[in-house]
């Protein structure tokens, strides 16, 4: 390690350089600010310790002028008593910590060891953010179809805002991988993403779990704990498989909604956040309204940008570039590939369980197929199964799409042209018919 020591007390500077290089530092003195600046620009440093009170130039300006040009090196104050408050002044303008003469060699080994450490673990916070930036970025999505490219414009516009956004689609989808690209692209990309599953949370703790609780609101209450709303303050919270919500906390979310504020369990003191709401159901939430299951204003509140994402048989021609994205992800480097007959029956499976199901699969396939290229012979049964079927039956019609038409055609006939009603039978969400009924131009 390589330290700066900018101190006029020429005993100090000895004494602590003798002691340094002892443990194997590099150590580099002067007596005077200037020279200190000159030494630090014309060298490369890991930390540096300065007096506050040097004869030209004040330890703080050693500290701006510094700062000015490396943001990252840790520096270290000397101070005598008296002069406390200014190095804590001087932390507060960007020194990592100070020294109160006089100190041992333990002590400021101790004090600048931490600092690195800190430094260190910004670092790696910077570079994960930095990450997960990249990772989510709107460009990295993987996107072949008009009605992807239409939902990740709307996403890229909403992701500036901060709109409630409900996004809408089958489990499997990518729901919750949209939700963290708008909140990675958005002003609050460096503050929390906090992720809540209702269903995954007992009833009976998830008011706990979003709102927090004081010590001994209820039996195992042992100490203060924050709700996932205090501890995304700053950043978005998003609220997956908002449709299970009982309606005791559909109320309560209306009113962080509404006022920006709760309190936790227990307690009656009002907690302030700014937090940016993003929530998903695969379940039909007008259709819920209607029931008396959702609060109708609560879900206006919610669907101020209603995102619906289709299902992955209804936008085939991404699965290509799908498969091909989880093969890399997971073949590290074995260079497998899809042969074109089994990339044809991936493409003609209906995936229920939609990217979720295709990734799993290519996963197993990674991991169970002997050769190089994946053939259709390696492929789940289920997969091959349902394309034979499908050739069997020779009153099928001749494509999935006009099968899928007819079927809808049909299930609205029965229903006199009621679409919810509609919707019911064919045991599907109110906006998945609609979004297919759109597809098909059906009126």
């Amino acid at each position: 390690m390589k330290i700066l020591l900018i101190d006029d007390d020429k005993n100090l500077c000895r004494v602590v350089s003798y002691q340094l290089e002892r443990e194997e530092q590099e150590v580099k003195t002067a007596d005077t600010g200037k020279l200190g600046l000159r030494i630090f620009r014309e060298g490369l440093f890991d930390v540096v310790v300065t007096d506050i009170q040097l004869p030209d130039l004040s330890g703080m300006r050693v500290l701006e002028e510094i700062r000015r040009t490396n943001a990252e090196i840790p520096i270290i104050l000397i101070t005598a008593f008296g002069t406390i408050e200014s190095a804590v002044e001087a932390c507060h303008l960007g020194a990592d910590d100070y020294l109160t003469k006089p100190f041992g060699k333990e002590q400021l080994m101790f004090v600048i060891s931490k600092a690195l450490k800190l430094r260190s673990l910004q670092r790696e916070n910077l570079f994960l953010k930095k990450e997960l930036g990249d990772r989510y970025s709107f460009g990295k999505m993987v996107v072949h179809s008009k009605s992807m490219e239409k939902i990740v414009d709307m996403a890229r516009q909403v992701a500036a805002s901060d709109v409630s956004v409900l996004i809408l689609g089958e489990s499997g989808t990518g729901k919750g991988m949209l939700a963290k690209a708008i909140h990675f692209n958005s002003l609050r990309k460096d503050k929390p993403f906090i992720t809540v599953n209702c269903p995954s949370i007992p009833e009976n703790l998830l008011e706990s779990e979003l709102f927090g609780h004081v010590k001994g609101a209820f039996t195992g209450a042992i100490k203060d704990r924050k709700g996932k709303f205090e501890l995304a303050d700053g950043g978005t919270i998003f609220l997956d498989e908002i449709g299970d919500l009982s309606l005791n906390l559909q109320a309560k979310l209306l009113r962080v909604l509404q006022d920006q504020e709760f309190e936790r369990v227990g307690d009656s003191n009002s907690i302030k956040v700014d937090v940016r709401l993003l929530s998903a159901t695969n379940r039909n939430l007008e259709e819920l309204v209607h029931l008396g299951k959702f609060r109708e204003d609560l879900y206006y509140r919610l669907r101020v940008v209603p995102i619906t994402i289709p299902p992955l048989r209804d936008r085939t021609e991404e699965i290509p570039l799908l498969a091909d994205y989880f093969l890399k992800k997971y073949s590290s480097g074995q260079n497998k590939l899809i042969s074109a007959d089994s990339m044809k029956i991936l493409q003609n499976y209906s995936w229920p369980g939609n990217i979720r199901e295709l990734e799993n699969v290519i996963q197993r396939l990674v991991v169970l197929s002997q050769g190089k290229t994946i053939a259709p012979a390696d492929l789940p049964p289920e997969l091959v199964r349902q394309r034979r079927n499908i050739r069997l039956n020779e009153h099928h019609p001749e494509t999935l799409e006009e099968a899928e038409k007819s079927v809808i055609l049909e299930a609205l006939d029965k229903s006199n042209g009621n679409r919810s009603q509609a919707a019911r039978l064919l045991k599907i969400p109110r906006h998945v018919l609609l979004y297919r009924m759109q597809k098909y131009q059906i009126q």
